[in-house]
């Protein structure tokens, strides 16, 4: 942020608000001196103030209001009287429409010439309020967002469509797959960007019995971005079976393939799944971006305690150490962040995936195919002669999978999998239902992870506030009395956080480890039995009461932990 105030104005009013002290400020003006740098670069850079903070000062010393655009109510309609271009190359949005003039907030509030060249864009008068670059930038990218270029492409089908009365060429579509002028093709394009962009793990294109409608989702949840003319959908779904080599002309029976993208510097594997439907086919395109790389278990969320007891079980020579939950709740991400600490040159280690979300360098990674017959059991005898020390087999599926899993497990392997349960005190249980010997079950298997997500509560809209009744009441039953001590926060909504009061998502785990009481229990085979022991075994460590430690952090909110994690009778 530019800074017209003197140098010494400037510090000594930081330091009247409480932002500075004298000391950092003698120390930032020898570096302004030495680099010849702004002061309040210097200041912001080197963490002695925020950028809020400075501006604040800023605005006060101009005789300019302040607007935190986390709480101020930006309309689209009023923010795009400038286009994104000018907005961007004088880092200004429109924020009120006063009739006879506009009110302005600017991240360089000293640039005369730039509320000039405004003022004339604009054909009115300009009132200035200073705001953050930071700010400034989250509001743009969310307000200039490429929902109207989606309307703008759809349109531009269905035109040509009608041109063409409603009929696909598709030995056309096929030879002009990299023609970037085709609506068809900028559409789609709109769509990866919007939801790269939006960082949504999913795609959904649904056709309706009069529309088109487009949704992302974002940290878990479906949001619509766009609904256009049932009539482009034909036209759509060649174009995405040609980029992913599927059949174009089978439009009766589901179908999956995958697609290579870039968009900026982000490379995006797309996992595209289609299925007819009554109004047409739909479907669905999970997005894995490579350029991210893996997430590390020690970001995810797992306690520190119980990241060292997992890692420690992970280290074993042999056995088998299971990560269980719905669909979407992490698992594959856990075993990928195992697999990162465990990936040593003297370690050879396969895996059996359906799909491969990420390519590891040192790893022997190989697709299930079920149209060749390939399964993961069929892959587990072939890697069995590989002379492997790691095995990963992405999810154990039947009675078959399990038996040569904890075969190997016996003969000296380590074996990473899934499953799916609700929690971990069920899983072996689960195991025992599928056929599986208890005294087999007993001898391999080491510990079981279960896991959910739960969103976090966006920082920069979070407000303290009081439980509803039904939330005290789940929140008593874990905590006691104690809860009385907690502060709940929860997001109000802002820019930030598309107004969800949520951005992001944590992982939220329990850790059942196998013990000499638990093993003679599996061995006996009752699986009623097994899973009061194992409920006894994880005591305080279960899902819901880690939950709660993540609600009392000030991380999440009572009702997504309650959504998520299920309600305990209270």
């Amino acid at each position: 942020m530019a800074v017209i105030a003197k140098t010494e104005q400037l510090g000594t009013a930081l330091i009247k608000h409480g932002y500075l002290t004298q000391t950092r400020l003698a120390e930032a003006l020898a570096e302004q001196k030495r680099t010849g740098r702004m002061l309040g670069r210097v200041l912001i850079e080197n963490n002695y103030v925020t950028e809020e903070q400075m501006a604040r000062v800023i605005a006060e010393q101009q005789g300019f209001p302040f607007v935190d655009l986390r709480r101020f109510e930006v309309v689209p309609e009023v923010v795009q009287v400038l286009t994104e271009v000018q907005a961007r190359r004088f880092k200004a949005l429109v924020l009120e429409d006063r009739g006879d003039s506009y009110l302005v907030g600017l991240a360089d509030p000293s640039n005369l010439r730039a509320q000039d060249e405004l003022a004339a864009i604009v054909g009115r008068p300009l009132y200035v309020a200073v705001i953050t670059n930071d700010q400034f930038s989250k509001t743009a990218d969310r307000i200039y967002r490429k929902t109207d270029q989606l309307d703008e492409y759809a349109n531009e089908a269905k035109r040509e469509l009608e041109r063409d009365s409603g009929v696909v060429d598709l030995n056309q579509l096929q030879f002009s797959i990299d023609d970037v002028d085709a609506p068809v093709v900028k559409f789609l394009q709109t769509v990866f960007e919007e939801a790269v962009q939006m960082r949504a793990s999913d795609i959904h294109i649904e056709p309706e019995e009069r529309r088109l409608t487009v949704r992302f989702r974002i940290d878990g949840q479906l949001h619509e971005q766009v609904q256009t003319d049932l009539r482009i959908s034909s036209a759509l779904m060649v174009r995405l079976k040609l980029m992913a080599g599927l059949d174009i002309s089978e439009k009766r029976l589901p179908q999956d393939g995958g697609i290579s993208i870039r968009t900026g510097t982000k490379r995006v594997d797309v996992r595209l799944s289609t299925i007819p439907t009554l109004f047409g086919e739909s479907a669905v395109m999970r997005l894995l971006i490579q350029s991210q790389g893996l997430r590390e278990l020690e970001t995810s969320g797992m306690p520190e305690d119980m990241l060292a007891r997992f890692r420690k079980l992970i280290q074993s020579p042999h056995g088998i150490v299971l990560v269980t939950g719905p669909t979407g709740s992490g698992k594959t991400t856990t075993l990928y962040g195992a697999l990162e600490i465990l990936n040593q040159r003297n370690v050879k280690i396969v895996t059996v995936e359906d799909p491969v979300e990420y390519r590891i360098a040192g790893i022997n990674q190989v697709q299930v195919n079920e149209k060749i017959e390939l399964t993961f059991a069929r892959m587990l005898r072939s890697f069995l002669r590989q002379d492997p020390d790691i095995l990963l087999v992405g999810e154990i599926r039947d009675q078959e999978t399990a038996q040569i899993a904890a075969r190997a497990a016996m003969t000296g392997h380590l074996v990473l999998s899934t499953l799916h349960t609700n929690d971990a005190s069920s899983t072996p249980g689960r195991l025992l239902d599928m056929g599986i010997p208890g005294f087999l079950i007993a001898s391999t298997l080491l510990g079981v992870v279960s896991q959910r997500l739960l969103r976090v509560i966006c920082n920069d809209c979070a407000e303290p506030y009081q439980p509803s009744v039904d939330e005290l009441a789940w929140v008593t039953h874990h905590y006691g009395a104690e809860h009385a001590k907690l502060n709940f926060r929860k997001g109000m909504g802002c820019s930030r956080c598309n107004n969800t009061g949520f951005s992001g998502r944590i992982g939220v785990f329990e850790l059942l480890e196998m013990n000499n009481v638990l093993s003679t229990i599996i061995h006996n085979g009752d699986p009623v039995a097994v899973e009061e022991a194992a409920r006894k075994a994880l005591g305080t460590n279960s899902l819901e009461r880690n939950a709660l430690n993540l609600v009392a952090r000030g991380e999440t909110t009572i009702t997504e932990a309650m959504s998520v994690v299920g309600l305990a009778d209270y």
